[in-house]
């Protein structure tokens, strides 16, 4: 019987024990529950509401920047304010007294680096410009470190030379300041000094014969303007999507930005190509600097702030290459992402303490100039429509108006898309490029405003010229065979997966249709994560 008393007692009070555990233990799920609960509430749910204004406010902030470069442009295009209508650019002649001395002295700088593909139609070009022969002097500055290629570029240099053309090839031991580096060095022959301007072109630019009869004129007759920026056209923007995508970016930049800059204020970036500087203002401004990537905006800047004047010729262009392959791309935008952010920190205080320009100016290149145009656009683009709105499905407390997420970035949208009307039927495809690039312009803003690792990367972008034309016989096949996982991009295809889980949780617990954007913006990033995009160059080129 006592054994019977104990065996009950044993049974209940194990019981006992086993009731208060699991009450226990479910008294610590609702307390973790409310502790994750009021996280969410009063930590997350604020977070994400404080990244949506922040992110609207940014928008806007791209949107008066669009409107007003846009309206500014029309009111050119309207009212014709060419540049011809403005200055005085009268063609130079040549008397019978002076003969070929009245026209000034230019110098045709074409800095390149193992530029095997193209090298020959940059030079070919620039001693095919209709000048005076012995008023032009061409000088080739060759950074190349492959010896063969820099066999080839000497050989045709040679050639012209043996022409009669006055052209000098030059060379350094080193590749100190990449670019910048080799124009201040161009710059230090003896020879120079008899220059009065300067054109310079990359070497995949191919001036038509009478460019320098359509840019120098502007700057004899007017000596406060220090620079003439022609257009590029682009001669292989229908080789792929990739490149008819950069066209309609590139045609907007010079169609608004420049036209817009040049109109307003006589101030805009130097494209560090396909212009002509007076050699005076490069001096006075202090000369070429390889501080930051971007030597050619840094030298606009300085010169601007010296109060130099800038015309922008729309009606002048120069033919040029786009790059077609992905890592190219993503190589020359990562420059001029990071350059640009860099830039600014470095210049910030001198814009303030600049003594021959405006506040009004001072503010032009300070916020419309930096901040909006290369620091806030690229930064909103990624933030809003790649990580907020994406992350805002997982909080219904979360609400964006649809002002923000739909009219703002489609009036953006088609603004851009102006320049380049014949592929108004891209837009969609150019929206989510867009959107997948400005995760490296993100990236590389971050990089130059903290000057971080790859602050001064400097990688020539690749060009192709005539080569998958002179090599039809590469096969599609032969195109595809490389090693995949070393095209893989992880930063794509990480953001990819993102959006397809947000996509997913969207469709299933939400009625706002924000997968119907997420989905397809997944697919983009996956397949530029993967590689498949721009031209396919086979290993053995």
């Amino acid at each position: 019987m006592i054994e019977e008393i104990s065996k009950f007692q044993s049974v209940w009070v194990g019981r006992f024990y086993e009731m208060a555990a699991s009450y226990e233990g479910l008294l610590q799920s609702v307390q973790i529950a409310d502790a994750w609960y009021m996280f969410r509430l009063f930590v997350l749910v604020p977070i994400v509401r404080l990244a949506v204004v922040l992110c609207l406010i940014m928008s806007l902030m791209v949107l008066f920047e669009k409107t007003s470069m846009g309206l500014i442009s029309l009111y050119a295009k309207v009212f014709r304010r060419r540049p011809y209508r403005v200055y005085k650019c009268d063609p130079i002649v040549a008397d019978e007294e002076s003969g070929s001395a009245a026209f000034p002295m230019v110098l045709v700088q074409i800095p390149m680096y193992n530029e095997k593909e193209v090298y020959r139609l940059s030079i070919g070009a620039a001693c095919n410009l209709e000048w005076p022969g012995d008023r032009i002097l061409i000088q080739v500055l060759d950074d190349s470190t492959d010896p063969v290629v820099k066999d080839l570029v000497k050989q045709e240099c040679t050639m012209w030379f043996d022409k009669g053309k006055n052209i000098r090839y030059e060379t350094r031991t080193n590749r100190k300041g990449y670019k910048a580096g080799a124009l201040k060095e161009g710059m230090k022959h003896p020879y120079v000094n008899e220059c009065e301007f300067i054109a310079m072109f990359d070497a995949d630019f191919q001036p038509e014969p009478d460019f320098l009869k359509r840019i120098v004129p502007f700057l004899v007759h007017n000596p406060d303007i220090a620079l003439v920026q022609s257009r590029w056209l682009f001669v292989n923007a229908n080789e792929c999507l990739m490149t008819r995508i950069q066209q309609m970016s590139m045609d907007y930049h010079f169609k608004v930005e420049q036209e817009a800059g040049s109109t307003l204020n006589a101030f805009f970036g130097y494209n560090g190509t396909a212009g002509v500087w007076r050699i005076g203002a490069i001096h006075d401004a202090g000369g070429w600097a390889d501080r930051t990537t971007v030597e050619d905006m840094d030298l606009a800047v300085r010169a601007g702030l010296k109060g130099w004047k800038f015309v922008y010729l729309g009606d002048t262009k120069v033919k040029s290459e786009l790059p077609s392959t992905f890592k190219a791309y993503r190589y020359q935008q990562h420059r001029w992402s990071c350059g640009p952010a860099n830039l600014f920190r470095k210049m910030f205080w001198d814009i303030v303490l600049a003594k021959k320009v405006s506040i009004y100016k001072k503010f032009y290149v300070i916020y419309h100039f930096f901040i909006s145009r290369r620091l806030v656009s690229h930064l909103v683009t990624f933030a809003f429509y790649c990580v907020v709105i994406p992350f805002s499905v997982f909080f219904s407390e979360v609400k964006i108006p649809i002002w923000g997420i739909v009219h703002i970035p489609t009036s953006i949208t088609l603004m851009n898309a102006v320049g380049t009307p014949r592929s108004f039927h891209l837009i969609v495809f150019w929206v989510l490029f867009e959107n997948v690039m400005s995760l490296h312009r993100c990236k590389a803003v971050f990089i130059g405003l903290f000057e971080a690792g790859r602050v001064n990367e400097w990688i020539v972008t690749e060009k192709l010229g005539d080569m998958m034309k002179a090599k039809p016989n590469i096969s599609i096949a032969k195109k595809l065979n490389f090693n995949a996982w070393k095209k893989f991009n992880k930063l794509e295809i990480a953001v990819g997966l993102l959006l397809l889980v947000c996509t997913w949780y969207d469709f299933k617990h939400n009625r706002d249709y924000y997968f119907v954007y997420f989905f397809p913006q997944s697919i983009a990033f996956f397949i530029m994560g993967f590689g498949y995009v721009g031209t396919i160059i086979p290993t053995d080129k």
